[in-house]
């Protein structure tokens, strides 16, 4: 969305400490903005949850995974979540400061409907923003990420195509960090 859209649309911006008990105040803070969009309804508000959802967990694994044996550290960068509603679409960026990552060196894994895919833990994070949001894109910081995905309201009853990271539904590509 361009920095026009951004002024002629609602903004809200938080600042989340990187723990994982703050995915449950991402979700509700998209929402309840989702909630006040007429366009958007119930089943299209369950998919932006869930995308924001996913998008903050990696980006919470991604500001941990420096320090796993240290207790949490109060001064660590926050986790950016920045909602842009306007123009009938809601685009949601999430920043972290984990280093960063190449989203086309993840590990291949099966497509999610696959019953192989059983034998993999994790790695999902990917392919559902994928299926989900209408665009997806990683734009690499300093010394992070930023995952900026873009929602635009559904017909009802219309359900995106499952496709796989390297070869998405949409055409997006991969869509947010580690999985």
């Amino acid at each position: 969305m361009s920095s026009d859209a951004a002024a002629s649309g609602d903004v809200v911006e938080l600042e989340l400490p990187a723990r994982p008990e703050v995915v449950s105040v991402a979700r509700l803070v998209i929402g309840a903005l989702v909630a006040a969009d007429p366009l958007f309804d119930e089943e299209r508000s369950a998919d932006l949850r869930l995308a924001v959802s996913e998008a903050c967990t990696n980006a919470i694994q991604a500001e941990m995974a420096g320090r796993r044996d240290e207790p949490p550290d109060p001064d660590a960068e926050p986790i950016v979540m920045r909602c842009v509603l306007a123009d009938g679409q809601i685009e949601v960026a999430i920043t972290d400061h984990g280093g960063g990552f190449d989203p086309n060196g993840l590990e291949a894994h099966p497509e999610v409907t696959s019953p192989d895919r059983l034998n993999y833990e994790g790695g999902l994070g990917i392919p559902l923003i994928t299926m989900l949001a209408d665009h997806l894109e990683f734009q690499p910081t300093d010394d992070g990420t930023t995952v900026i995905m873009r929602f635009e309201p559904r017909e009802p009853g219309v359900r995106p195509v499952i496709g796989n990271v390297n070869g998405s539904a949409n055409g997006s590509g991969p869509s947010a960090h580690g999985g």
